[in-house]
């Protein structure tokens, strides 16, 4: 058995690195300014260790831009280095400075949080620059200052410097492709997307950058409305106020920080944005969430800050595991928790909410156990009447009556003729008028023992039968057949039945599940067969002074009994929004007929 040691080629790593490592040219502005607020965190640890003398309000970091020269150079008053710890930090690639540090110098003080971790950071720089130098001087007593340079290539010269004060100036000599980094508005674009945060003062040609510090570092108890709304509109200045917000504060098993905003929902809200602002020690890291974020709280807006995000390399994407899938359990707990406590404590307000947070809590549900069984209880639906209740209130006010039955309807049905009968028997009748109202009854029916939805017209109910009434089988029968006839469709089943109301001469009935699987479909943008999706029942009132009629005219008027039939059925196709769109023009022209000979007999 043999063994080695892996041997880098550096003229072959480099490259890579400059290349590839990172998706965005531009993240080389982030790294050397992370870099900059970690020679500075570093430098402010030591002081107080009793290693170094400086005072908090003298650290501060300078973005200069030369386009004479064609220079960019930042410049920080920390730690510095000296020419023994460039050639150790800086010609080692991926040695992390920053690691070592925090071994030595452990802190359990997130102020004193080290960014940088990989140390690659630094070598970002070369995907705009043919050549880079750093001028620094150590804060050690008697250090002198070091220059190194190094244009790209595996060769570099470290001489002598002549930098007077602490600290270390990068100067990258920015090359022909890359003029854009020598314009001070991309610059400061690039600086106010990912370092708007950072704790020390950053400024670019004396132009301070981060003048707001993130509220999320401070307590809720602490933080006004006001703050909060300011917040919002620095961070998304372009849409409307939020409704409410939640502010976390973790510290264990992990740390994490941050607030979370649910929007204002309007008819031009983009649910597929991703807004929620990723951080890492007040870095910038994404505005993508996915994986710390569950799908169907990634409609809300804010920031989130962790030091235990486990990112990639370049410090641009999470990379999964562990700590992500307890991080976005816990988000998801915080917010029910955060709306449970709302609707216990405020109920008029969080009913005010309602519009703008219903379609995360249904999502939530649907795609989440542990949330459903968090929020059951603020799953509400809206009578006709305007009262609110949730599914099993109601099953137990009407447990008796209904039967287990939970009978609603969809707000586009409000003024629907099936209505009156259930009204007129004063029954209770739910609406549901979201796109996923449908889904979320059949989770219910499956969480919640003995009780089944039923939409008013997905099933003939008994309660709204006179039995009292009712024909003769063999008259129901013959009035039955004499419609289907007339109707001649083989997928819809006719069936005669005394209603109590007279009004009402006939009705659609699709059934309650093969409804659903057509809405379920519908939403993944499929479709059931023809013969299937067109299968219905058409319910007849015995009642119906118009039925009789027509089924008296049926030896007279065969022709016009045959039209009358068909437009009775088009009308409750009609007033059930069953009517599909090319059958209207047809529907239009059998009116006219029907009214042309009806005025004839008339005269």
């Amino acid at each position: 058995m043999t063994t080695g040691t892996l041997r880098i080629h550096t003229e072959n790593i480099l490259p890579i690195i400059k290349k590839w490592l990172y998706s965005d040219k531009d993240i080389f502005i982030r790294e050397l300014v992370s870099n900059a607020c970690d020679a500075i965190q570093k430098c402010r640890i030591l002081r107080d260790h009793g290693e170094c003398t400086t005072a908090d309000e003298d650290f501060q970091i300078y973005i200069r831009i030369d386009k004479s020269m064609r220079t960019l150079t930042f410049s920080d008053n920390g730690i510095g280095m000296t020419a023994e710890e460039v050639e150790k930090y800086i010609a080692q690639i991926a040695f992390s400075g920053a690691e070592e540090f925090v071994g030595k110098y452990s802190t359990q003080n997130e102020k004193d949080q080290i960014i940088g971790h990989f140390g690659l950071g630094f070598y970002s720089s070369y995907m705009v620059a043919e050549k880079v130098e750093i001028d620094t001087l150590s804060y050690r007593e008697g250090a002198a200052p070091a220059r190194w340079i190094c244009d790209g290539s595996t060769s570099y010269t470290i001489e002598k410097g002549s930098k007077e004060t602490r600290g270390t100036q990068i100067t990258l000599f920015i090359d022909k492709e890359n003029d854009e980094f020598l314009e001070e508005s991309r610059v400061r674009q690039i600086l106010q997307q990912y370092c708007a945060f950072l704790p020390f003062p950053i400024h670019l040609n004396d132009s301070l950058i981060n003048k707001k510090q993130p509220l999320w570092l401070k307590n809720a108890s602490e933080c006004t409305e006001n703050e909060y709304l300011d917040f919002y509109r620095a961070l998304y200045p372009l849409e409307p106020d939020p409704i409410f917000w939640i502010h976390l504060n973790v510290d264990y098993p992990f740390n994490l920080k941050g607030i979370l905003y649910f929007p204002k929902i309007s008819r031009r809200f983009d649910w597929g944005q991703n807004s929620i602002k990723l951080f890492c020690n007040r870095v910038f890291v994404s505005d993508s969430c996915k994986d710390l974020i569950p799908d169907y709280l990634m409609v809300l807006r804010g920031a989130i800050d962790s030091p235990d995000i486990p990112l990639n390399v370049s410090r641009s994407t999470l990379q999964m595991d562990r700590t992500v899938r307890q991080l976005s359990q816990h988000i998801s707990k915080k917010v029910s928790d955060r709306l449970s406590t709302l609707y216990s404590s405020d109920r008029d307000q969080f009913l005010s909410f309602w519009p703008d947070i219903e379609m995360i809590i249904k999502l939530g549900v649907l795609q989440d156990d542990k949330f459903y069984e968090r929020s059951k209880d603020f799953l509400i639906w809206k009578n006709l009447e305007g009262a609110w209740t949730t599914a099993a209130d109601y099953a137990e006010k009407h447990k008796e009556a209904y039967n287990g039955k939970i009978f609603y309807t969809t707000e586009d049905q409000k003024q629907s003729h099936i209505l009156d009968l259930y009204k007129e028997k004063g029954i209770e009748i739910l609406t549901a008028a979201s796109i996923v109202d449908s889904p979320v009854i059949s989770l219910l029916e499956d969480k919640m023992e003995g009780i089944k939805f039923q939409r008013i017209d997905g099933a003939l109910d008994s309660s709204i039968l006179d039995t009292s009434r009712e024909k003769t089988s063999l008259d129901a029968d013959n009035i039955a057949e004499f419609i289907r006839t007339k109707l001649g469709q083989d997928s819809v089943t006719v069936e005669a039945k005394s209603l109590q109301s007279d009004t009402v001469p006939a009705l659609l009935i699709v059934d309650e599940d093969l409804r659903r699987m057509r809405e379920t479909m519908a939403l993944s943008q499929q479709q059931l067969p023809p013969g299937i999706a067109a299968k219905r029942t058409f319910v007849v009132n015995t009642n119906s002074k118009l039925v009789q009629s027509l089924f008296d005219m049926k030896e007279k008027e065969p022709e016009l009994a045959e039209q009358i039939v068909q437009h009775l059925y088009e009308l409750s196709l009609l007033s059930q929004r069953e009517l599909e769109a090319n059958a209207l023009s047809q529907f239009i022209a059998r009116s006219n007929q029907i009214l042309e000979k009806m005025v004839s007999k008339s005269e």
